[in-house]
C-alpha cells in the first residue's frame, strides 16, 4: 500500500504544471516597523523601515535595480517609485501630494521636492510614471499628468481629465489605464507621453437574474492582461448573470479603440471563492485559495459560443503549484542538524499576484515568478488534436508538437491511428496558411477584401515542411518498425492535407514518396501518382524520375512528360536528350519551341561527333548550314561560333561542304 501511494504521489508530482522559480529575490519581511510596496512598472520591491528614516532596500531581478538609502521620516509612506530611468524617486505620503528626490549623484540627504493635485478639492489615490519626465497623478475627481523637470526641481502641469474615480488599475505593458468610475464604469485610457487617450467604456454586464441591485466590480477583481498581442480586462464574477452556472466566472473584455466594448470570453470556474491571476505565454492562470489549486484557460481554443461570447472550461485537471522549499540564511551559529529549508505555504493569505506572473509574500520576504511546465500539461491533454492547437499558440511549443507527432507517427505499441495523425496534420496545415496569407498581405500592404482589420496567423508558432521533414519524415529510415508502405500512407496523407490548404509541396517532400515507392516495387501507384497529379510537376521531381530510369524504365519519359508540361525547362530537356545521345529528337525539339535560331550549334555539331554515327552528323552539320542561310545568307559559320573542327571533319568524312535539303525531310546518306 505505501508503495501504491509513493507512486501516485511521484505521478502527480509529475503532472504539476506550475512552480515558483527556484531563486526567489528575497527582502526584509513586512512588519509593525517594515513596509514592503512593489512597483511592478520597474519590478522593484522597497522595504521602508521607520518612513525611511532607518533605511529603504530596493531589490529587483536585475543588478541595477538593487539599491539602498534612507529618507527622513515625515510620516508613513503610502506608495514609493521610481522613475522608468531609475534617475527620480517619488514618494506619496498624504493624500494631497507627491514628493520627488533627484537619484542622480547621491543616494544621502536627498532634497526633496513635492507637487500637489491640480485641483485643490482632490484626493490622490496613486501616480503612474508613463515616461522617464511624466508623471500622472490619479484622484477621486480625475486624472492630472505632469512633466518634471529634475534639474529645476518642479513639476509642470500638462493637462488634466475630469471623471470620478473610484478605483484604478494600471498595465505597464501596455500602458493602459483602467478607472471604475459612478454606477460601476469601467473606463480604460491608452497613457502616451503628453496624452492621455480615452477608450470607448466596457460594455459591463452587472445585473444578476437572481439580484436586482448590479454586482458592481471591486478591484480585487480585475486583472489588465496581454493576450496574443491584444490588451484585455479580466472582472471577475463572484456571482454571474447566468442562472445556470454553478460557481464564479471570469469575463474577458478585449479592448476596442473603435466601439464599446463587448464580453468576448467567459471563463467557467465552477467553484467559488478568493481567486488570483496570473498570465503565462498567453494563458490565464486561475489561482483558487479555498482548493489550493490553479485552472489554465486558453482564450485562443475552441469553446461554446452564445452568439456574443465564447465560454471556456479549464485545459486540464486543476492542479496544486509544485511544492516549493525555501532555503534559511545560515550563520556559524546554527546548531548541527537543524533545518536549512522550509516548506512554503502555498496559496497563503499572505499572496499578492502581480501581472503578468509575479507572486509576493511579503510576510516571508519573498518574490517569485511564476513558472510553467508545458511537459505536464502534454500529459494532462489526452486529445492530441486539441494538443497540437495547444502547443501551437505557445512560444517555446514547437519542439513539443514534433515530439508529439513523432510519438503518434513511430508508435511502437500499436498500429498508428491514420485518422487521428490526418487531423494532426490539418491543424498544423491550417496554422501554415494563416501564416502564408499574412506573409502575403504584408508582402502587398494592402488590406484584404477591402477590410480595414489585418490578418492575423492562428497561431504563435510556425511547424512547416522542412520541420516535418528534418524530424520526422527523414527519420523513416533509422525506425525498424516503420515500412515503406505506411510511410507512402502517412505521406500521402501529409500531401493531401498540404493540398487541402492550397500549400505548395516541397520537392523533398516528394522524394520520399517516390522513393518508398520505388524500394516497394509500387510502380502502378507511382505510376498513378504522376498521371493524375497527386505529385505536382517540378524540375527537381523530374531529375529524381530521371535517377530512376535503372529500375524504373519508364521514369525516363515521365520525366522528360513532366518537363514538357512546366513549359520553363526546355533547355533542361535538351540537355537530358544530348545526354542520352538523342541528338535527333533534341533537334526535333528545338525545332517545336522554335528556338533554332539562337541554340549553339557547337554543343549540337560536338555531341553529334561524339556518337560516331556519320548520318546523324550529317544532319546536324547540314541542318545548321540551313540556320545560317536563312538568318544571314551564308551556309558558313562565323568565327565566334568555333565550328572549324566540326567543318573539317564534315569535309573529312563527307566531303566539300555545301547547303542541300533538310535531312528532316529527305533524310541522309547511309
Amino acid at each position: 500500500m505505501m508503495e501504491n501511494s509513493a507512486e501516485e504521489l511521484a505521478f502527480a508530482e509529475e503532472n504539476l504544471y506550475l512552480n515558483l522559480c527556484s531563486d526567489p529575490i528575497r527582502f526584509e519581511p513586512g512588519s509593525k516597523v517594515t513596509i514592503i510596496f512593489y512597483d511592478d512598472a520597474n519590478q522593484q520591491v522597497f522595504a521602508v523601515r521607520s518612513g525611511g528614516a532607518t533605511g529603504v532596500v530596493v531589490k529587483g531581478h536585475k543588478d541595477n535595480l538593487k539599491c539602498s538609502f534612507r529618507m527622513e521620516d515625515k510620516g508613513p509612506v503610502l506608495s514609493i517609485k521610481f522613475s522608468p530611468d531609475l534617475k527620480i524617486l517619488s514618494v506619496q505620503r498624504s493624500a494631497h501630494s507627491v514628493e520627488f528626490m533627484n537619484f542622480v549623484y547621491s543616494s544621502e540627504n536627498l532634497p526633496e521636492y513635492s507637487q500637489s493635485c491640480k485641483n485643490k478639492n482632490a484626493t490622490i489615490l496613486g501616480f503612474i510614471w508613463i515616461a522617464f519626465n511624466e508623471i500622472l497623478f490619479i484622484t477621486k475627481l480625475g486624472l492630472e499628468l505632469f512633466q518634471v523637470y529634475p534639474e529645476k526641481r518642479m513639476l509642470k502641469f500638462l493637462k488634466n481629465v475630469s471623471i470620478n474615480v473610484d478605483w484604478f488599475l494600471h498595465s505597464p505593458e501596455s500602458n493602459i489605464l483602467v478607472i471604475s468610475s459612478t454606477g460601476g464604469l469601467i473606463q480604460p485610457f491608452q497613457l502616451k507621453p503628453g496624452n492621455i487617450y480615452k477608450f470607448p467604456k466596457l460594455d459591463v454586464d452587472q445585473a444578476t437574474s437572481s439580484q436586482a441591485t448590479p454586482e458592481r466590480a471591486s478591484e480585487r477583481d480585475v486583472s489588465i492582461a496581454s493576450l496574443y498581442n491584444q490588451t484585455a480586462v479580466l472582472i471577475l464574477r463572484h456571482k454571474p448573470k447566468s442562472s445556470t452556472c454553478s460557481g464564479a466566472e471570469i469575463d474577458v473584455y478585449v479592448l476596442n479603440r473603435e466601439k464599446t466594448t463587448p464580453k468576448s470570453h467567459v471563463l467557467k470556474l465552477d467553484t467559488s471563492g478568493r481567486f488570483a491571476i496570473n498570465v503565462i505565454d498567453n494563458l490565464i492562470i486561475v489561482h483558487h485559495q479555498a482548493s489550493r489549486s490553479s485552472m489554465i484557460f486558453d482564450v485562443r481554443l475552441s469553446g461554446g459560443f452564445d452568439g456574443y461570447a465564447t465560454y471556456h472550461q479549464t485545459l486540464v485537471v486543476p492542479m496544486p503549484i509544485k511544492p516549493f522549499q525555501l532555503k534559511l540564511p545560515m550563520s556559524t551559529t546554527t546548531p548541527l542538524g537543524e533545518k536549512s529549508e522550509i516548506d512554503c505555504e502555498l496559496y497563503s493569505v499572505n499572496w499578492v499576484v502581480f501581472q503578468p506572473n509575479v507572486i509576493i509574500d511579503a510576510k516571508l520576504g519573498c518574490l517569485w515568478y511564476l513558472q510553467l511546465k508545458l511537459d505536464s500539461i502534454k500529459n494532462l491533454m489526452h486529445d492530441k488534436i486539441r494538443l497540437v492547437e495547444f502547443f501551437l499558440q505557445r512560444s517555446n511549443g514547437k519542439k513539443y508538437i514534433l515530439k508529439l507527432l513523432q510519438s503518434t507517427i513511430m508508435a511502437e505499441e500499436c498500429v498508428p491511428d491514420l485518422t487521428l495523425i490526418s487531423g494532426m496534420f490539418d491543424k498544423l496545415n491550417e496554422n501554415y496558411k494563416s501564416f502564408l496569407d499574412v506573409e502575403m498581405q504584408n508582402q502587398m500592404s494592402l488590406p484584404v477584401h477591402g477590410k480595414s482589420e489585418r490578418l492575423a496567423s492562428k497561431g504563435i508558432v510556425l511547424v512547416d515542411q522542412q520541420d516535418l521533414y528534418t524530424h520526422i519524415f527523414s527519420n523513416f529510415a533509422n525506425c525498424s518498425n516503420v515500412t515503406d508502405q505506411f510511410v507512402v500512407i502517412i505521406l500521402t496523407e501529409y500531401i493531401r492535407s498540404l493540398s487541402q490548404f492550397q500549400i505548395p509541396v516541397q520537392h523533398y517532400i516528394y522524394e520520399l514518396i517516390l522513393h518508398a515507392m520505388v524500394r516497394q516495387k509500387a510502380f502502378y501507384q507511382l505510376h498513378q501518382f504522376l498521371q493524375y497529379h497527386v505529385v505536382s510537376d517540378s524540375k527537381p521531381l523530374a531529375c529524381l524520375l530521371l535517377s530512376l530510369e535503372g529500375v524504373y524504365p519508364a521514369a525516363y519519359q515521365l520525366a522528360l512528360d513532366m518537363l514538357r508540361r512546366l513549359s520553363t525547362a526546355n533547355d533542361l530537356i535538351v540537355e537530358i536528350l544530348i545526354n542520352k545521345q538523342k541528338i535527333i529528337p533534341a533537334m526535333r525539339f528545338v525545332q517545336s519551341c522554335e528556338r533554332t535560331d539562337h541554340i549553339s550549334a557547337r554543343k549540337f555539331l560536338d555531341a553529334a561527333m561524339k556518337t560516331k554515327d556519320k548520318s546523324v552528323f550529317y544532319a546536324v552539320f547540314k541542318f545548321f548550314e540551313e540556320r545560317n542561310i536563312r538568318v544571314r545568307g551564308t551556309p558558313v559559320f562565323e568565327a565566334n561560333e568555333m565550328c572549324d573542327l566540326y567543318v573539317q571533319h564534315f569535309q573529312s568524312v563527307f566531303g566539300k561542304s555545301s547547303a542541300c535539303s533538310n535531312f528532316f525531310a529527305d533524310g541522309a546518306p547511309q
